[in-house]
Protein backbone atom coordinates (compact mmCIF):
# COMPACT_ATOMS: atom_id res chain seq x y z
CA UNK A 1 0.00 0.00 0.00
CA UNK A 2 1.42 3.36 -1.03
CA UNK A 3 1.62 6.13 1.55
CA UNK A 4 0.01 9.50 1.14
CA UNK A 5 2.33 12.50 1.02
CA UNK A 6 1.45 13.34 4.62
CA UNK A 7 2.05 9.78 5.80
CA UNK A 8 5.40 9.62 4.00
CA UNK A 9 6.46 12.90 5.59
CA UNK A 10 5.46 11.63 9.04
CA UNK A 11 7.52 8.49 8.43
CA UNK A 12 10.52 10.60 7.36
CA UNK A 13 10.26 12.73 10.53
CA UNK A 14 10.06 9.61 12.71
CA UNK A 15 13.03 8.13 10.84
CA UNK A 16 15.12 11.21 11.51
CA UNK A 17 14.27 11.09 15.23
CA UNK A 18 15.19 7.41 15.42
CA UNK A 19 18.45 7.97 13.53
CA UNK A 20 19.45 10.76 15.92
CA UNK A 21 18.68 8.56 18.93
CA UNK A 22 20.61 5.66 17.35
CA UNK A 23 23.62 7.91 16.71
CA UNK A 24 23.46 9.30 20.26
CA UNK A 25 23.28 5.80 21.73
CA UNK A 26 26.30 4.81 19.65
CA UNK A 27 28.29 7.66 21.21
CA UNK A 28 27.13 6.79 24.73
CA UNK A 29 28.02 3.11 24.25
CA UNK A 30 31.45 4.09 22.96
CA UNK A 31 32.14 6.30 25.99
CA UNK A 32 30.74 3.87 28.55
CA UNK A 33 32.62 0.88 27.14
CA UNK A 34 36.00 2.52 27.93
CA UNK A 35 35.34 2.69 31.69
CA UNK A 36 36.75 0.04 34.00
CA UNK A 37 33.88 0.35 36.49
CA UNK A 38 31.37 -0.36 33.77
CA UNK A 39 27.94 -1.75 34.57
CA UNK A 40 27.61 -4.69 32.15
CA UNK A 41 23.84 -4.84 32.51
CA UNK A 42 23.47 -1.17 31.60
CA UNK A 43 25.75 -1.60 28.59
CA UNK A 44 23.75 -4.62 27.38
CA UNK A 45 20.53 -2.62 27.73
CA UNK A 46 21.98 0.25 25.72
CA UNK A 47 23.12 -2.13 22.98
CA UNK A 48 19.73 -3.87 22.95
CA UNK A 49 18.00 -0.47 22.61
CA UNK A 50 20.34 0.43 19.76
CA UNK A 51 19.47 -2.82 17.93
CA UNK A 52 15.75 -2.18 18.47
CA UNK A 53 16.16 1.29 16.96
CA UNK A 54 18.02 -0.20 13.99
CA UNK A 55 15.12 -2.61 13.39
CA UNK A 56 12.56 0.20 13.66
CA UNK A 57 14.58 2.30 11.20
CA UNK A 58 14.73 -0.57 8.71
CA UNK A 59 10.98 -1.15 9.01
CA UNK A 60 10.14 2.51 8.42
CA UNK A 61 12.59 2.75 5.51
CA UNK A 62 10.86 -0.22 3.89
CA UNK A 63 7.52 1.61 4.18
CA UNK A 64 8.92 4.46 2.08
CA UNK A 65 9.77 2.12 -0.81
CA UNK A 66 6.80 1.89 -3.16
CA UNK A 67 5.29 -1.53 -3.81
CA UNK A 68 6.31 -3.00 -7.14
CA UNK A 69 3.67 -5.24 -8.74
CA UNK A 70 4.86 -8.77 -9.49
Amino acid sequence: MDLTTEEAEAVRRKLEMLRVEHRDLDEVIERVSHHQDLDDLQLRRLKRRKLLLKDQIALLESRLVPDIPA
